[in-house]
């Protein structure tokens, strides 16, 4: 079971950029068409640098961008809920866009954390090969484990290409899921406001 130290499991050896474009030419060719033609002579080059972006999480510390807290919040012990966040990912299934928003919410224990590393949080786990559930547990697991809040709420609405696109090709069909942690765990009450909050009051 991954736990929040869980790290990917790296290549022992790279391959290079050189290579990585090479694939790409490959998979060019595979499909029946020409490398070399005009309009895909500079495509090897734009996959890998879309990759990069694709896929920096594996490049960041979820564990390190959260540990900046702030005690001086007044007191302040109601839900913290950051809602809509958009999030972009790929299935590691198909390496196929899965696309939607994330809500996440946290019961502050003396500590708070600036929103915008939530949202970071977000990416960093969104920008790897992923599957919605594991995803969702990461980024509720890594929250906890480090800012030690009385509870953790996240729940991820997104649309999966590789069941949009080809396959089954249901278009307009989302996939739900959720992490309930701590009092979010055993409050029925701090689950409707949170799902509220949100704009998921019928969830």
């Amino acid at each position: 079971m991954d736990t929040l130290m869980d790290v990917p499991r790296q290549v022992r050896t790279r391959p290079t950029r050189a290579q990585a474009e090479e694939a790409v030419r490959t998979l060019l060719a595979w499909t029946g068409d020409d490398p070399d033609r005009e309009g895909l002579a500079g495509t090897p080059d734009r996959v890998v640098r879309a990759y990069e972006e694709f896929f920096e999480g594996y490049h960041d510390d979820p564990v390190a961008l959260l540990e900046r807290t702030f005690e001086e919040s007044g007191n302040y012990n109601e839900m913290v809920v950051l809602r809509d966040i958009r999030l972009e990912s790929h299935c590691e299934h198909h390496i196929i866009p899965l696309i939607g928003k994330a809500h996440v919410a946290y019961l502050p224990d003396k500590r708070v954390v600036g929103i915008s590393k939530l949202a970071r949080l977000v990416d960093v786990f969104a920008h790897r090969l992923q599957i919605q559930e594991k995803l969702t547990a990461q980024i509720a697991d890594t929250i906890q484990g480090v800012l030690q809040p009385r509870g953790v709420a996240v729940v991820i609405d997104a649309a999966h290409q590789c069941m949009t696109t080809r396959g089954v090709h249901k278009p307009g069909v989302s996939m739900v899921t959720s992490r309930l942690l701590g009092e979010f765990e055993t409050s029925e009450s701090l689950r409707r406001q949170f799902f509220t909050m949100a704009g998921m009051g019928g969830v």
